[in-house]
């Protein structure tokens, strides 16, 4: 059932905003990006991302202060009938009003095969204002990146 409800958020998101710009965020913001379709390799065997999935990246809190944090994709139609995206790992950037990454949150690589990766960060107060990234890597090679400005 929470794969039911964030499928569900993550649509309804998608359909609300504009899906590749990044959106400015006040307290609280809600991204989604369309996965493209790709293929890689693990151990030999070819595999392919259809369409069908999306990286959404949340964000709580207020001024220079997240509370929560957490990006994940998705995937409806095809794309859930893939074997999903194996060697992943999520990571968070942020930046500076002058887009220099300043700090890198570096997620875990997971060996196994998911359809739904997800990953959460813990709460920080950031030093300045610019933006928070969510990237999806898969094979060591990003595949899709969702932004929000955090501004005054």
């Amino acid at each position: 059932m929470p794969y039911v409800t964030r499928l569900a958020t993550a649509l309804t998101a998608a359909g609300a905003l504009v899906l590749t710009a990044p959106t400015g965020a006040h307290a609280t913001a809600l991204g989604s990006t369309p996965v493209q379709t790709f293929e890689y390799s693990v151990g030999g065997m070819t595999m392919k991302v259809p369409t069908g999935c999306m990286f959404t990246h949340i964000i709580r809190g207020s001024d220079r202060k997240i509370t929560y944090q957490n990006a994940g994709v998705d995937c409806a139609f095809v794309g859930a009938l893939s074997s999903g995206f194996c060697n992943w790992r999520i990571d968070f950037t942020y930046a500076d009003t002058n887009n220099r990454t300043y700090r890198t949150s570096r997620g875990r690589t997971h060996s196994e095969c998911k359809i739904d990766p997800m990953r959460n960060n813990s709460p920080q107060k950031l030093p300045r204002y610019g933006k928070a990234c969510g990237h999806l890597y898969v094979n060591g090679v990003r595949r899709v990146s969702q932004c929000h400005h955090i501004t005054k």
